[in-house]
């Protein structure tokens, strides 16, 4: 199995707030769960601590494998989320590892 970890800061610099993008992140990854084959958890978390160090969300989704989240990654209902994300976003890491 694959845990892939994702955190985004948001512009500031949008009609949205961080915090509604963050949300709307949230609503669209989240509805992904039982969508996308091999995607077995997407849970995105908001951050309620604002801090110069802090990132805006952090999404954490399990796989079955790592073919499950290369196809996750081109999948056409996550396509449309992660082209929204980066018109959104300034900053993105991630980590991906075994469990």
């Amino acid at each position: 199995m694959i845990r892939h970890i994702v955190m985004w800061k948001f512009r500031r610099d949008l009609e949205q707030s961080p915090k509604e993008i963050a949300a709307e992140m949230k609503s669209r990854l989240e509805a992904l769960n039982g969508k996308i084959e091999g995607l077995l958890r997407a849970e995105v978390g908001v951050n309620i601590k604002e801090t110069a160090s802090s990132f805006d969300a952090v999404l954490t989704a399990d796989f079955t494998s790592w073919e499950a989240m290369e196809a996750y990654k081109v999948n056409p209902l996550h396509v449309v989320i992660s082209d929204y994300c980066k018109a959104c976003r300034l900053e993105r890491v991630d980590v991906d590892y075994m469990l």
